[in-house]
């Protein structure tokens, strides 16, 4: 497999920036301050899900009434001010890992639910956006994660097919896309580990992203 792999793809939250954990804190304020409670395993259940895809989830489980703009609006709302307050962490060894992946000659990109404008801002912020030929988001393309749409335009945009691809994900809706679109994926557990319908999608699951350095061997 090695020989066939050009490009590494990266998703962004909980791969490269360590926001997931935050994302899901103020998913749970938002929703509690309109009145719903939300577990954990609930919010993570909503991890890079496209917004057309999680809106609907949101009503099958809260309520045809539940409005999902405005919890989503407030959640957005709060992770800005926590970042305007405290900044951005990144994620071990995205730099080393990165580097040493284009010095062997892969090609890189991100490829993220985030939309496109945030992600190339985050990345600033972090002082990684000159890492990747392409940031590609879920805005760009008609059907976000789950869906495979994101991934096979990132494939296009860099040149290559999907088979060429290993993809970077730490969640199952971002595993499934990847996984949907052709590529290679290995996960990188953030918050949870695999489950029984990731463990079939993923071709490998490291501890940390030095783990891709020693499967691209």
């Amino acid at each position: 497999m090695n020989k066939m792999i050009k490009a590494v793809l990266f998703d962004m939250d909980g791969i490269l920036i360590d926001t997931e954990k935050y994302l899901t804190v103020y998913k749970q304020q938002a929703m509690r301050e309109a009145g719903y409670k939300m577990s954990v395993a609930e919010a993570y259940s909503f991890r890079s899900k496209a917004a057309k895809f999680a809106r609907v989830q949101a009503k099958e489980m809260y309520g045809e009434e539940f409005d999902y703009d405005a919890i989503r609006g407030r959640r957005q709302q709060l992770m800005r001010e926590h970042i305007q307050k405290y900044g951005l962490e990144t994620k071990p060894y995205v730099r080393e890992t990165v580097t040493e992946l284009r010095r062997r000659g892969y090609q890189t990109a991100v490829v993220t639910a985030t939309d496109a404008e945030r992600a190339v801002r985050y990345l600033n912020m972090v002082g990684f956006v000159d890492l990747f030929d392409e940031i590609i988001s879920a805005s760009m393309v008609e059907n976000g994660k789950p869906c495979p749409d994101v991934y096979l335009y990132a494939c296009e945009k860099i040149g290559r097919s999907p088979k060429e691809c290993m993809a970077a994900e730490d969640s199952p809706n971002g595993v499934h896309a990847a996984w949907s679109a052709g590529c290679h994926v290995v996960m990188v557990p953030d918050l949870t580990g695999p489950d029984k319908e990731t463990e079939k999608m993923t071709e490998h699951v490291v501890r940390d992203l030095r783990g891709l350095l020693e499967i691209l061997k």
